[in-house]
């Protein structure tokens, strides 16, 4: 699918990965929507692109709804594009010190990353259901996030692989639901890569993560991410694959 003249949804596209994906979705001519809880990210990243900017939670289906129903009011058409950044994570072991739970932060991992991802994917997809095929009968394409935590999950990260795994889970699923109303599910699972998670970090706590990278050796940039997102939205035979963009790492036990 051709990216130019399509209107595109971003969440978690105020900063890091979703701000490249953005940007270059809109270098290719994408009209896009910014979706971020943080609202002068959202409006700011909007405002670089040409696009609109909504405060939104992505764990708040009915706010999803009506981001949504913005994004077409303020872009002039439905999405073809959906790509799901949003997210996070906190760390924390299953019983931490003096018997301690983390029964609660489990629970808002889980429906920031794992609910989150799939409001955004349904009511997007929803949305994409309403346009006319294109001559290759695509409507749409949306594209999760996931993270090489999924499979490699470090002690602490629990929850955080747990809703990524769930996101990777629903590739196939998806897609399946999706395929005759011609809209792919495509999921990439990044490794490490220079985000504002990771800017906060000590220098030689970036210095040992970088260390068992095998190659490139260092961390991945964002706009790296967004090149496969745009790539995948131009090739119409990928659907329903989890792809690793990691530089062959895989995360040590902590």
């Amino acid at each position: 699918m051709q990216i130019s003249g399509h209107v595109a949804i971003i969440s978690g596209g105020g900063s890091g990965l979703g701000a490249a994906t953005a940007r270059a979705l809109a270098d290719k001519g994408a009209r896009v929507a910014i979706f971020d809880l943080n609202a002068e990210a959202a409006e700011a990243v909007a405002a670089e692109i040409g696009g609109a900017g909504f405060a939104v939670d992505v764990s708040d289906s009915a706010a999803v709804a009506d981001a949504v129903a913005g994004a077409i009011a303020a872009l002039g058409q439905a999405p073809r594009i959906a790509v799901n950044c949003a997210g996070i994570a906190p760390a924390a072991k299953v019983v931490g010190r003096e018997g301690k739970l983390a029964t609660e932060m489990f629970e808002k991992v889980i429906r920031v990353n794992l609910i989150g991802t799939y409001n955004v994917m349904s009511h997007a997809a929803g949305a994409m259901a309403t346009l006319d095929p294109l001559d290759s009968g695509e409507r749409g394409v949306v594209i999760n996030t996931a993270s090489i935590a999924y499979q490699d999950g470090q002690m602490g990260q629990s929850a955080y692989a747990a809703s990524k795994g769930g996101v990777a889970a629903m590739a196939l699923p998806a897609a399946r639901d999706l395929a005759k109303l011609g809209i792919r599910v495509m999921t990439i699972a990044p490794g490490l890569f220079y985000t504002p998670m990771m800017e906060g970090l000590p220098d030689e706590v970036s210095e040992t993560i970088t260390r068992n990278i095998p190659f490139p050796a260092r961390l991945g940039l964002p706009a790296e991410y967004a090149l496969l997102a745009t790539q995948i939205v131009e090739n119409p035979y990928l659907n329903a694959e989890t792809i690793r963009l990691d530089a062959a790492v895989r995360l040590p036990m902590r």
